[in-house]
Formats: C-alpha cells, sequence, structure tokens
C-alpha cells in the first residue's frame, strides 16, 4: 500500500513532462511553419491556394481516422465564429509570414494577450484586474515601438505584412476567447471547426485557383501532403500539452515559438530585427508573460 503513492506520483511526473513536451514540439512546428510555404511559394502555389490545401488535407485525414458521427451542433453561430477565427488566424498568419520579415510579423502576432484582454472583457464581462491593464498598457507601448515611423511621427503598420500579423493576432484571441464558451465541444470537434474554417474563408479568397500541375515540381505536391499531415498531428500534440498543462505554464511554454521562428529565420532566410524591433518585441513578450496573472 505504501507504494501507490510513489507509483502515482511517478505517473504523473511522467505525463505532467509529456505534456511539456507536447507543447514545447508544438512550439517548434509553429515556429517553422512559415518555411514550407515559402517553399511552395517558389515552387508556384501562392499563399492562400496552399494554406487551403494542407488545410484540406488535414481535414481529410482527420475524417478518415475519428471519422466523426454528424450531428446537429448546439451552438451553430459559436461554431461559425470558432471557424472565421481559425480561417482569419491561420490564413493571416501564413500570409504575413510570406510577405514579410518571420519575427516581426511573429512578435506583432503576439500582441494576442491585449486583443485576448479587450474581447473577454467586451463579449464575456469579465473584469479588467490591474495584471490585464498592465497586459493592454504593455502591450500598447510594444506595438507603439514596432510600428513607430519617423517619417510619419506615428505608429503604423508600415506595410501588408505587419497588417496581416496584427489581424492574425487578433483573430487567435477571438479563437481563445469563444473557446471558453465552448468549453462543451470536444477537442476533436474543435479541431474539425477550425480546419473547415481555414478552407472555406480560404476558398472564399481564391484558393482553389491552382497553377497547371505540369509547372509545379511534383516534390511540391509532396511537399503538401506532408504539410497537410503535419497540421493534423501538431493540432493534437497541442491539444494534449494544453489539457495536460496549467494555462499560465502553457502560455510561458508556447513563448518558444519566439526562439524557434528567430532562430530559424536567421538561418534559413537571412533575417534580423533592429534594435527598435527587438525593445518592442521584449515588451511584447513581457505582456504576453504577465498573461499568465490575469486570472489570479
Amino acid at each position: 500500500m505504501a507504494e501507490k503513492p510513489a507509483v502515482s506520483g511517478v505517473a504523473a511526473g511522467a505525463s505532467r513532462g509529456l505534456a511539456v513536451t507536447a507543447l514545447v514540439t508544438g512550439a517548434l512546428v509553429w515556429g517553422l511553419i512559415w518555411y514550407p510555404y515559402r517553399v511552395l511559394r517558389d515552387a508556384g502555389i501562392a499563399g492562400v491556394p496552399s494554406t487551403t490545401l494542407t488545410y484540406a488535407i488535414a481535414f481529410a485525414l482527420a475524417l478518415l481516422i475519428w471519422r466523426p458521427w454528424p450531428t446537429r451542433p448546439a451552438h451553430p453561430w459559436l461554431m461559425v465564429g470558432l471557424a472565421f477565427a481559425a480561417g482569419g488566424c491561420n490564413l493571416g498568419y501564413v500570409m504575413a509570414t510570406l510577405s514579410g520579415e518571420v519575427m516581426r510579423v511573429l512578435l506583432l502576432f503576439y500582441l494576442a494577450p491585449l486583443w485576448t484582454v479587450l474581447l473577454a472583457w467586451t463579449l464575456l464581462g469579465e473584469r479588467l484586474n490591474r495584471f490585464g491593464a498592465f497586459v493592454v498598457l504593455l502591450s500598447l507601448a510594444g506595438a507603439a515601438t514596432m510600428l513607430w515611423r519617423p517619417d510619419t511621427g506615428l505608429p503604423l503598420p508600415r506595410d501588408l505584412a505587419d497588417w496581416y500579423g496584427l489581424g492574425a493576432g487578433f483573430c487567435f484571441a477571438l479563437f481563445n476567447v469563444l473557446s471558453r464558451r465552448a468549453r462543451d465541444l470536444p477537442v476533436s470537434q474543435r479541431i474539425l471547426v477550425s480546419f473547415v474554417g481555414v478552407i472555406v474563408l480560404g476558398a472564399a479568397l481564391g484558393g482553389v485557383e491552382l497553377p497547371p500541375p505540369a509547372g509545379v515540381p511534383s516534390s511540391a505536391w509532396g511537399l503538401l501532403l506532408l504539410t497537410g499531415g503535419l497540421l493534423l498531428v501538431i493540432n493534437v500534440v497541442v491539444q494534449y500539452g494544453l489539457a495536460h498543462t496549467p494555462a499560465n505554464q502553457a502560455i510561458v511554454i508556447m513563448l518558444s515559438e519566439v526562439g524557434f521562428a528567430a532562430v530559424s529565420s536567421w538561418l534559413l532566410a537571412g533575417e534580423l530585427l533592429g534594435l527598435q524591433e527587438w525593445i518592442g518585441g521584449a515588451m511584447i513578450i513581457a505582456a504576453s508573460l504577465f498573461s499568465t496573472r490575469m486570472e489570479q
């Protein structure tokens, strides 16, 4: 009898370790996911079609594996909101990293805690505590520092990539806030809904317009299949990690995506940020870390 607590403790420790590994793996993949899409773009498949196709592949694989039974959704409008938010987040992120600097885009994406605070206050009626107010102010300060343009004297996005990054972060925050209202939805259903959102929004934006197959190397079609499979696997892996890790710890672990993106964009694309962007980015990351205390 005396051995059971020890065995239970070992099992719990192993489960926590596996969950942390899952989140770090997710951060690694999301920090590198921009690269396959750049390869596909260079092979002749543009950003919207490649994103739409990879998520369609992920959706088809999920249907084959899970074989979900079609049922009437309990909250149809909530599902539509989740799908729209997921579509905007994933398409916006890919388009941003294709047309801009990966690290700059990612740091603007990580303004998501700012949007989360404001959306939770607006949509869920959550009160803004002192940590939430500090997150808002620090996020705004970081964004203003990154976006400051001496030529205009205003903190404005400098190009379309900046707008894509900001929009993707907003949609990511919206998806997270709406997910709080959809806690009763199974994880598999949330993943499927998010895939559908990307496919539908991508198709509406021209994601079905593909180049002639003869003009695209066969390796590119293989990369599409691999990326689609990876998207399904990593979504499941990250959901496992989130389910077995306290939310405040999960945010900190997932921020390692910034480090992976910084190294990969330097090694694979030769991209480097300036001092102004690093200072603003540091403020944004600090705001994300402080957001772990908003519910205390």
